[in-house]
């Protein structure tokens, strides 16, 4: 079974070619980079509570000190969380993530 990510889960349409795109922008999950293939998602789709400005519960959110409450109570990272077990990525490498 494919393991859907996080624009798939959520209909968000911020994915790249997504239907929102031009009016709410690219979601930063749906773009390349450190996190591609965490969580056997596609970019960081599904290590998105990771990612600084995803669009969730209507607002972008910030970085990943800002929105932890947020994303460790939504209903995809409980998912995801399931789905990988053991196996689990919590977080992107340190480099790549922004604590203000």
């Amino acid at each position: 079974m494919k393991k859907q990510n996080c624009w798939e889960f959520k209909k968000c349409g911020r994915q790249q070619g997504g239907d929102k795109t031009e009016k709410l922008g690219v979601c930063p999950a749906s773009l390349s980079g450190d996190g591609d293939d965490f969580n056997h998602g596609k970019y960081q789709g599904r290590v998105c509570w990771a990612v600084a400005g995803t669009f969730c519960e209507g607002e972008v959110q910030g970085s990943f000190a800002k929105k932890t409450h947020t994303c460790l109570t939504c209903d995809f990272y409980k998912k995801v969380l399931e789905e990988e077990g053991d196996n689990f990525e919590l977080l992107l490498p340190i480099q790549d993530r922004n604590f203000e």
